[in-house]
């Protein structure tokens, strides 16, 4: 009898698993970009004045850092992923042109940019086929 309820209990863990599994896979992307953007974003609203930037003026960067969050809330949402997607991947894109006019390595801006692409992709991949 206990060896029948062993069983019940492990397949009930196996049928949760598989549930939350997917849908941890599916999000892990997302949350690795976002710890990216979220800091970068605070940094923009909490540190204005920030040296070395090409834009010295610490409205725009209080803006931009707006911008971000807004970007990332659509990101985040599903309604509206590609609104926030496009968002953040046109931001990373004038980051990777600012990179390459400084000299400053860009390599890693253009993977942030497909990594970002690929994150929603991965959520929602009827976004991108043509209906």
């Amino acid at each position: 009898m206990s060896n029948h309820r062993f069983e019940k209990l492990y397949e009930s863990k196996i049928m949760r698993t598989k549930k939350i599994l997917p849908t941890f896979l599916t999000w892990l992307p997302s949350v690795i970009i976002l710890l990216f953007f979220i800091p970068n974003a605070l940094g923009k609203i909490l540190h204005p004045n920030q040296t070395g930037k090409i834009i010295a003026n610490s409205a725009v960067l209080i803006m931009t850092g707006i911008f971000l969050l807004i970007a990332i809330a659509l990101f985040l949402y599903k309604k509206t992923m590609l609104i926030g997607t496009s968002f953040l991947a046109i931001y990373m894109t004038f980051i990777v042109c600012i990179h390459m006019y400084k000299g400053k390595p860009y390599e890693i801006a253009i993977l942030i940019v497909t990594a970002t692409i690929f994150a929603a992709y991965i959520r929602k991949p009827s976004l991108f086929h043509e209906k």
